[in-house]
């Protein structure tokens, strides 16, 4: 941060020099204080374009004492790739001038000066090709020496042109993001595809092999900065997570670089993206081979991944199997010859040329002059040295990538340039120039170069976007070792597609990775098993996680997440599969089932026989007196009752469902309406003096049938009306967890709880009555039964209403069940066991004068009413 802090510091000064040189030049005579001295490739033209390249990739700083002029920018590390850019500049601006359809009898010339890969000396550069040379008039309106400019390699040292030169640029290796901010940077071009789109790029390729669990390295400048942050922001949309995030740059101290080092050893990710240009990167790959540190699978920006330098078995050893994406690459035949043409012998005073040679051929050129920053050697050429038979790869032309992006540069300028001069697009009739070449400003040439779009000969489609960047295709490139050297092999390929969606295609089986011959798996946590979700571990990011057992009702597959069940399925017991819950209802198979409805037919039974008891005994007078006619419907309306219990088990349906609740209300006001009449009757002939009199009479068979019918035509007309408005019907309840309980609701529970409200109102009215007769002489006391009865009765359906809501599933039909049940038995017992017990074991007492030894006026009466019922 001291390095980037010290530059950012730099560039304010050199603006503020920079603008106080424009201000003199507006208010005088633009007269020029001072130059740069600076090494450069020119050639004179009509129209001149500059070029910036990292031909050296450091700059050897020196202290400045501020008492004198600065010191000439010493730079090292010559950089052949770099030099190659520079060479296809002038290759391209050559092919141009040669080219009668484009430019017309318009010479370009070009100035090429070195960056050394610093800010500082990318501003510096800059500025110097913003002046007029020595010996050249300067005359407003002050316009530049350059109508354009091609650089720079560096997002850091782009940005620093983009927000002071006046000229716009168009950079062949600049990916930061941020330089698409058209608000910032309008005259900003490149024909190197945003880091934004090469963010998405990367992302889909963690995505696509599932890499949940990453290290980032990033260069400490915009380029590293902004395309880790721009990663990191797109994978995120995916759920992976950075583990660590560690910082290079070429003039960090060692200490610096061990740290990240000692970072990647003790981290317990397996992939690794490196986001950082090849010349910060470098000292870290020698030490991370250095200290054998191998085992990672790397990931590559395009700023490092087919540079020749790293691509040696040496580095093969650690970096093996990298992956990463470079734009497309371009073989161009004719640029051979042109660079196997470069010789010191030509000019002796070309720039970097001898740099270049002693690399090359391993000898100094046999001048008086070395420049100053050449690597020494120790022989001196014999000036019969040639590059025609070299085998270095700088002068493999069959794929060029950033190279072909500085092609396309100075063609799209040129285009440009063309259409600006002869208002017309290039490739159109020959006409005369339009505009006085000596009047261009370059904000017409950004105009003009913002609408190119044109094909090249390669069949290649040059254009800008809006925000000056060119459409986004990227190849697949994998580190492999074939025959003892380093191959970039090109095995797919991401571009954007028409609807604004990217598509990434890859050869997967010819893919070399360094861990062997599986694809690697890098998480923080392993995934969950089936029927187990993630639980996130505090403080961890959210690739870490634990695995805990879904909960009942949830599954989990490969995804770690628990789903519901749908809601007629329930999870099995490992929580890895939904099935369907067990259907539940009473059967007739089920024990319970069994004992019920054997309760039921053996109470059936019970009312049969002791209806016949009462036809067989009718004569007795233990019949006569307990009225027979109101006791044979009341042994017919308990017969219902009990065979009621039948319809309430088995699988519901719409017409049992319809006949169970309508059955039980009709039966039970029907048995209860029989107890009020015989009440009513007991209560009025025990309450008068004489047999004959005329309250008994009006109590007669047929009063009594009219109490009967009345009484149960109310609850006929309830269900009724319940059947028609809303009638019960065959339902499923899910709330129970691993079955479906099927019943039947009951639709209305208005008219429901309306049936059940009557049955108790008629058994509380036979309930009050049997109570005030309640002190009737013991010898024949039926008051006392009724009394007895409508207890147990009223008992046992107050404790139902409870036990009915509280009861689960199918127990609700049993508890159901069982009140009627017991209260029918109820009622039965209570009503004719005593009299079933004098007939058949105290058949003394079955006499007229047993009946009536203490009460001869009521049995009278009873026995009237009996003789008026037959």
């Amino acid at each position: 941060m001291h390095t980037f802090s010290q530059c950012s510091t730099n560039m304010q000064i050199y603006n503020l020099v920079f603008l106080c040189v424009l201000h003199i030049d507006i208010i005088s005579s633009c007269e020029l204080l001072g130059q740069f001295d600076m090494l450069s490739l020119s050639r004179v033209g009509d129209i001149i374009i500059g070029g910036i390249f990292p031909v050296f990739n450091r700059e050897v700083s020196h202290m400045s004492t501020f008492e004198s002029k600065p010191q000439r920018v010493t730079c090292a590390g010559f950089d052949l790739r770099a030099f190659r850019w520079a060479q296809m500049m002038i290759f391209a601006i050559e092919e141009i001038n040669r080219d009668s359809s484009l430019l017309s009898n318009i010479s370009l010339g070009y100035e090429i000066l070195d960056s050394c890969a610093s800010p500082t000396i990318t501003l510096r550069a800059a500025l110097t090709l913003a002046s007029r040379s020595e010996g050249k008039g300067w005359t407003p309106p002050c316009l530049p020496t350059i109508s354009a400019l091609i650089a720079e390699s560096g997002s850091s040292q782009s940005l620093a042109i983009a927000t002071t030169l006046g000229p716009f640029q168009v950079s062949y290796f600049s990916t930061c993001a941020c330089l698409s901010n058209r608000a910032r940077f309008p005259t900003f071009f490149r024909t190197i595809p945003s880091d934004y789109f090469q963010a998405k790029a990367l992302a889909a390729l963690v995505r696509h092999f599932g890499w949940e669990w990453i290290g980032a390295i990033h260069s400490d400048n915009d380029y590293g900065r902004n395309g880790v942050l721009a990663f990191t922001q797109e994978v995120k949309k995916f759920g992976v997570c950075i583990a660590f995030v560690g910082t290079v740059l070429r003039t960090y101290p060692e200490d610096k670089i061990l740290r990240v080092v000692e970072m990647i050893k003790h981290s317990n990710v397996e992939v690794i993206l490196a986001f950082v240009p090849e010349g910060d990167f470098y000292p870290l790959m020698k030490e991370i081979v250095k200290q054998n540190v191998t085992g990672f699978q790397w990931i590559a920006s395009e700023a490092w991944i087919t540079a020749t330098r790293p691509s040696t078995p040496e580095m093969y050893q650690a970096f093996g199997g990298a992956l990463g994406f470079v734009v497309q690459k371009m073989a161009i035949p004719n640029l051979n010859p042109f660079l196997t043409a470069i010789s010191p012998y030509k000019d002796p005073n070309a720039a970097f040329v001898k740099e270049f040679w002693e690399i090359i051929v391993g000898c100094r050129p046999a001048s008086p002059e070395i420049g100053a920053s050449a690597e020494k050697t120790n022989g001196t050429c014999t000036g019969n040295e040639t590059l025609l038979n070299s085998q270095d790869v700088f002068f493999n032309v069959s794929e060029l990538r950033v190279t072909y992006n500085v092609y396309k540069a100075v063609y799209a300028i040129a285009h440009a340039l063309h259409q600006l001069v002869f208002c017309k697009a290039a490739g159109e009739e020959a006409a005369r120039p339009c505009v006085d070449i000596s009047d261009i400003q370059p904000k017409e040439v950004t105009y003009h170069l913002q609408r190119v779009k044109f094909m090249n000969q390669f069949g290649d489609y040059v254009f800008f976007d809006e925000n000056g960047d060119p459409p986004a295709s990227y190849d697949i490139i994998n580190w492999q070792l074939e025959n003892g050297q380093v191959r970039h092999v090109t095995l797919g390929h991401f571009a954007s597609s028409a609807n604004g969606e990217y598509r990434l295609s890859i050869q997967e089986e010819r893919i070399v990775w360094r861990t062997g011959k599986n694809v690697p798996t890098s998480v923080c946590s392993d995934v969950c098993k089936k029927g187990t979700r993630k639980a996130q571990m505090k403080g961890k990011p959210t690739c870490c996680f634990d695995c805990i057992p879904c909960a009942d009702g949830t599954i989990a597959n490969s995804t770690g997440k628990c789903t519901p069940c749908l809601q007629e399925y329930w999870s099995n017991q490992r929580k890895d599969e939904c099935v369907p819950k067990k259907i539940e209802f009473l059967t007739y198979h089920e024990p319970m089932g069994i004992a019920l409805t054997i309760v039921s037919i053996l109470g059936a039974f019970l009312s049969l026989v002791t209806v016949m008891v009462f036809i067989h005994y009718r004569e007795t007078p233990v019949i006569k007196a307990s009225n027979s006619e109101l006791s044979c419907f009341l042994l017919f309306s308990l017969f219902l009752c009990f065979l009621c219990p039948l319809t309430f088990i088995g699988r519901p349906t719409v017409w049992t469902c319809m006949l169970r609740h309508t059955t039980f209300g009709l039966t039970f006001a029907l048995c209860i309406s029989c107890i009020l009449g015989k009440t009513i009757v007991v209560v009025t002939a025990f309450k008068v003096t004489q047999p004959s009199n005329k309250v008994a009479i009006k109590f007669g068979p047929a009063q009594q049938r009219v109490i009967v019918c009345c009484c149960t035509l109310i609850q006929i007309v309830i269900c009724v009306l319940w059947l028609k408005l809303n009638p019960p019907f065959p339902d499923k309840v899910f709330k129970y967890n691993k079955k479906i309980v099927l019943e039947c609701n009951t639709g209305s529970e208005v008219a429901f709880y309306a049936v059940l409200g009557y049955i108790g109102v008629l058994a509380v009215i036979s309930l009050v009555l049997a109570f005030l007769a309640r002190k009737l002489p013991d010898n024949f006391n039926e008051a006392k039964l009724i009394t007895f009865s409508m207890l147990i009765f009223c008992a046992v359906w107050i404790t139902f209403i409870p036990a009915y809501v509280s009861s689960p599933g199918k127990f609700t039909v049993a508890v159901e069940i069982f009140a009627i049940l017991s209260s029918a038995f109820g009622l039965l017992i209570c009503m004719f066991a005593p009299k079933c017990y004098i007939i058949f074991m105290r058949p003394e007492k079955n006499t007229k004068n047993g009946i009536t030894t203490v009460i001869n006026t009521t049995a009278a009466v009873i026995a009237n009413n009996e003789l008026m019922l037959m």
